[in-house]
């Protein structure tokens, strides 16, 4: 197991690039679908993310030119944000040429390909995780997406379809023959969706397969579980996803942790608070009113049950005023009722 005091000496000093873009730490945000929106992209880069990757966007609706991919490649005007990468699934080659261009018009430092999500919506249509029961067919996509684009392109994968054929080490030397600067590897098969625990140590195979830079994926929760994703499966760096909603400082504490060995300490209440109103704000200002407070919902409660624990404890009863608001006056009072309750319980 990696200490923490042989962090800093470990990794501090080793550049990481994904092409000509030079990452500052080691954690990246996974791309979470209806969670990782632009308000929290940007919060989360404020608290010191190495690389946020937006909302899957899928070729056709690139081609469609529709409203929600519009607003999934939003990307922040500000020079001092986090690389941004935009990932696009797909599973026609001309399609993902098309959306590797848009992409890159639309200002994504790098491109990632979808090869690993595992819903039925996706893999039906023989993308996403599917990809991984076609190799010719996923090659076939990385080289269009190459050929579009002047950005780098990196590929996301799981283990494999099953148990079975576990193929990711394969998939990922293809990647890296084709000029994939980087791949993210999710340590479950798609078979497993999300059920269990990832396996870390599987994707010592794929790091073992490829001289690019591979980053580790599933059930990072922490500082040390990063530590320990790491040291099981040699990668480069981790991905966080799930973990990452309610906490969104968690990402840039992952990356001080594996750059320093020192872990940051956690916000408190009126901060916790504080991000709160700006994440509900940031979602108004972009999907207008009712859609922006609708889509806050989740994340509202999770950023309380994570203050709180889970049932929320003594403010149980604002949570479920605040999830159920039909108003945003009544949203951000029922915020500043909740944490500062919270506050008032702790100093007494």
């Amino acid at each position: 197991m990696i200490s923490a005091e042989s962090l800093g000496s470990k990794w501090a000093k080793l550049p990481l690039d994904v092409g000509p873009v030079r990452l500052s730490g080691r954690a990246f945000l996974a791309p979470m679908a209806g969670v990782t929106d632009p308000a929290m992209r940007r919060i989360v880069e404020r608290y010191g993310a190495s690389v946020t990757v937006c909302e899957m966007i899928t070729a056709a609706g690139v081609a469609r030119g529709d409203r929600e991919t519009a607003l999934r490649l939003g990307i922040s005007d500000d020079t001092n944000s986090a690389p941004r990468v935009i990932q696009i699934a797909a599973r026609d080659p001309e399609e993902i040429a098309a959306a590797a261009r848009h992409a890159e018009a639309a200002g994504a430092d790098w491109i990632d390909i979808n090869m690993g999500c595992p819903c039925k919506r996706v893999t039906g249509g023989l993308a996403g995780a599917a990809l991984m029961r076609d190799l010719d067919q996923a090659t076939a996509l990385i080289a269009a997406a190459r050929a579009a684009t002047r950005r780098p392109v990196s590929v996301k994968m799981r283990l494999g379809w099953d148990e079975a054929t576990r193929n990711a080490p394969e998939l990922a030397r293809r990647a890296e023959a084709e000029g994939v600067a980087l791949v993210t590897v999710h340590g479950r098969t798609r078979q497993q969706f999300y059920t269990g625990r990832a396996d870390w140590a599987a994707i010592a195979a794929v790091r073992k397969a490829v001289s690019i830079p591979v980053v580790a994926n599933g059930d990072c929760q922490s500082p040390e579980d990063a530590a320990e994703m790491m040291n099981a499966s040699g990668a480069d760096a981790v991905m966080v996803g799930r973990a990452a909603q309610g906490r969104p400082w968690l990402v840039g504490d992952i990356a001080h942790f594996l750059a320093t060995g020192q872990t940051r300490p956690a916000p408190g209440l009126a901060e916790r608070g504080a991000v709160a109103r700006e994440h509900l704000d940031g979602l108004i200002a972009q999907m207008g009113e009712g859609a922006g407070l609708r889509h806050a919902r989740k994340h509202l409660a999770a950023y309380v049950d994570d203050a709180f624990g889970a049932g929320a404890g003594a403010v149980a009863g604002q949570r479920r005023a605040l999830v159920t608001a039909d108003c945003p006056s009544q949203a951000f009072r029922l915020i500043d009722v909740i944490f500062t309750k919270g506050m008032q319980e702790v100093a007494a």
